[in-house]
């Protein structure tokens, strides 16, 4: 029989990180409970008999019953349940606060509105290739308290900004804030909510990357923390930069030294320059060998679903960024891929629309206007999204996503580019935006 320790540790809403939550603390000794208010919840079979469970509604009496609340990322703080026993007292912690309290291990923390997939997958391959033992997942992957398990020297850790508001002093070895677009307003109120959900990633940080791009991923630190930022302009000294010829050839650099020509990478667009740029300076902040992160970035091909090459065919390259699930993710493919091909005369067909998750989309009438040649509009805000960019470029409307393929392919010709940047959720038309990623990448190869 486990030893009993403490109070009573309630999980609120399971799911993989819940899962994960339950049982590392029932691992430990802990008497734990979980609700959720599905009355069956994903990953209910996965957990001990032992723990009491109290499914179809969230259980007041047994939240108010907690010495301390882990709260599952999917569920809003601000819900009536939780707020009545917040203002009981009960601490409400993210299953990031738990990992932290249960390991000295450095952790190597990354947020943003986008990218952040991206930057922990290359990042985390970086430590593994320059002999590391990693582990990465958190809000990508594995949950983070299944990383445990691993007896890691070093976490790289995928953020949301839905874990991060009930983390405090994380303590993180090196934070970073990619970058900040708007995003989950319907959960956070306003941008300031968003951006204070995110800055908590840098509580106790020991040492900080931000993007001299966008101002907003700049912390407020204490001058003696060590910073050090990337951006695709040149960089001052000691900082992550581009460095560009006069014959366009482009140079990720630090300071004056020129590191790796863009062309040699697999990821392109402007958008993964930033992304290879801040792997460089988190790997420096934690002292991996520039060499051996370089070599690493020779061999990236990215991520499935995100600006993800599909093929080329006639001359018109495709590609899936069905992961482009906020206008932020959008404008930085669109700008990206726009920006590499129009020294070509080469312009973008995108495919947007489905579910607009009430976004202000004239923010993407600038880049519409400057790169793309037609727009494929899908999905149930279509018509709200048409409105918003409306005189920007062509603008057509296709039932399916195979028939916004076609259009597509009809209105390009070599040099071009085909993009499925939906900037929208995907849940009017599939199961998730891997299930429409997939289906795209369907319709591209049945075509000739």
């Amino acid at each position: 029989m486990l030893i009993q320790r403490g109070g009573l540790k309630v999980v609120a809403g399971l799911g993989i990180s819940g899962v994960a939550a339950v049982n590392f603390l029932h691992e430990q000794g802990y008497r734990v409970a979980v609700t959720d208010s599905r009355a069956n919840p994903p990953g209910h079979d996965q957990i001990s008999t032992e723990v009491q469970s109290s499914f179809g509604a969230l259980d007041q009496e047994l939240l108010l019953a907690a010495e301390e609340i882990i709260i599952s990322p999917g569920l809003d703080p601000k819900l009536p349940e939780i707020q009545a026993a917040i203002a009981k007292g009960i601490p409400v912690v993210s299953e990031i606060q738990i990992l932290r309290r249960a390991t000295d291990k450095p952790i190597v923390a990354i947020t943003g509105s986008n990218a952040k997939s991206t930057v922990t997958t290359l990042f985390g391959l970086m430590a593994a290739d320059a002999g590391k033992k990693v582990a990465v997942g958190g809000n990508l992957g594995r949950p983070a308290l299944d990383l445990i398990k691993d007896d890691p020297e070093l976490y790289v850790l995928e953020l949301s900004s839905f874990q991060l508001e009930t983390t405090s002093n994380l303590n993180a070895e090196v934070a970073v804030v990619l970058n900040m677009s708007e995003d989950h307003l319907d959960r956070h109120g306003d941008m300031m909510g968003y951006h204070t959900a995110k800055h908590r990633i840098f509580q106790g940080v020991k040492k900080v990357v931000h993007n001299r791009d966008d101002s907003l991923t700049r912390p407020l630190v204490p001058d003696s923390t060590p910073m050090q930022s990337f951006g695709l302009n040149a960089p001052d000294l000691n900082q992550y930069g581009v460095l560009r010829e006069d014959d366009g050839t482009m140079w990720l650099a630090r300071g004056r030294e020129r590191l790796i020509q863009s062309s040699e990478l697999y990821i392109q667009g402007m958008h993964n320059i930033a992304n290879a740029l801040a792997c460089l300076a988190l790997g420096e902040a934690i002292g991996l060998a520039r060499e051996s992160m370089l070599a690493t970035l020779r061999t990236f091909k990215g991520l499935e679903h995100r600006c993800e090459f599909v093929k080329e065919l006639h001359g018109v390259r495709y590609y899936n960024d069905s992961k482009g699930t906020n206008i932020g993710a959008t404008l930085a493919a669109l700008d990206g891929l726009g920006a590499a091909i129009q020294a070509k005369g080469g312009k973008v067909a995108i495919i947007l629309g489905g579910q607009g998750k009430g976004q202000d989309f004239t923010a993407l009438r600038e880049a519409l206007t400057k790169y793309a040649k037609v727009a494929v509009l899908i999905g149930e805000d279509r018509t709200m999204i048409e409105n918003a960019i409306q005189g920007t470029t062509a603008l057509l409307h296709a039932q399916t996503l195979e028939q916004a393929v076609q259009l597509c392919q009809q209105h390009t010709q070599a040099n071009d580019v085909v993009l499925l940047s939906p900037a929208c959720a995907s849940f009017d038309m599939f199961k998730g935006y891997s299930q429409r990623g997939q289906q795209f990448v369907a319709c591209v190869n049945a075509l000739h």
